[in-house]
C-alpha cells in the first residue's frame, strides 16, 4: 500500500526548524554521540544485566534524552531527515518532561516506580506521551493511514511490552487498545489529538 511521503527536503527543513526551536527553549540543549561516552556505555551494560542480555541495542539503535542533552547513535547524521525529525519530535517530549519533573523526579519515576523491570507504570506513561508525538509526526509525514500498517503497530507495541524498556507494561492487548484509540483520534481530528484513554 502506498502512502504520501514528505520529501527529504521538507523533512530536513522541519528538522532544522525543530533544532532551532529546541535551542531557544532549552539553553543547554545539545546533541551528543553516545557511542564512546563512559556514562552511556555504563547504561548499556546495566541494561544488558537487567534484561538478562535481551536489550543489546541501546548504543546502536536508541536515542536517549537526559536533562537537556539528547544522546544519539553513531549513525545519527547519516539517517534520513524524516527519521531524524520524527525521532527528535519524540525526544522533545522527554526534554519537556525533564523540565517539568526535574532530573531526580524523572529518575525516581522512570526507573523505580512501581518496579524497575516488568511493571513500570510511570515509565509507560512517560514513554506513551513521547510515542504519541512520534505517531503525530508520522501522521503529518505519511498520513494517518500509514499508522494502521501492521508492522508499525506491532513494532510500537513491542517497545512497551518487550525488553527494550524493561517490559515496562507487559500487557499487549492494553497497549494495542491505546494505539488504536490514539490513531482513531488522529483520524477524527486531522492529525491533532486530545488525551486518549489510559492504557489499562
Amino acid at each position: 500500500m502506498g502512502y504520501r511521503v514528505m520529501s527529504e527536503e521538507e523533512a530536513e527543513r522541519r528538522y532544522q526548524t525543530l533544532l532551532q526551536e529546541l535551542r531557544r527553549s532549552y539553553p543547554r540543549f545539545r546533541l551528543r554521540s553516545k557511542q564512546n561516552h563512559p556514562l552511556q556505555r555504563a547504561i548499556h551494560r546495566a541494561l544488558q544485566l537487567l534484561t538478562l542480555g535481551k536489550m543489546r541495542t541501546y548504543l546502536s539503535e536508541y536515542q536517549t534524552t537526559l536533562g537537556q542533552t539528547v544522546w544519539v547513535t553513531a549513525d545519527w547524521d547519516a539517517q534520513p531527515a524524516l527519521q531524524r525529525w520524527v525521532t527528535l519530535r519524540h525526544e522533545a517530549v522527554h526534554l519537556a518532561q525533564f523540565r517539568r519533573l526535574g532530573m531526580v523526579g524523572i529518575a525516581l519515576l522512570y526507573l523505580l516506580v512501581p518496579l524497575p523491570v516488568g511493571l513500570a507504570w510511570f515509565r509507560m506513561r512517560l514513554e506513551r506521551e513521547a510515542y504519541e508525538e512520534t505517531l503525530r509526526a508520522l501522521a503529518e509525514a505519511l498520513g494517518v493511514e500509514a499508522l494502521r500498517e501492521p508492522g508499525l503497530r506491532s513494532s510500537i507495541i513491542r517497545q512497551f511490552t518487550g525488553p527494550a524498556y524493561g517490559w515496562m507494561w507487559p500487557f499487549p492487548r492494553a497497549v494495542a487498545r491505546w494505539y488504536d484509540r490514539f490513531v482513531a483520534s488522529l483520524s477524527g481530528q486531522g492529525g491533532c489529538s486530545s488525551e486518549p484513554d489510559s492504557i489499562r
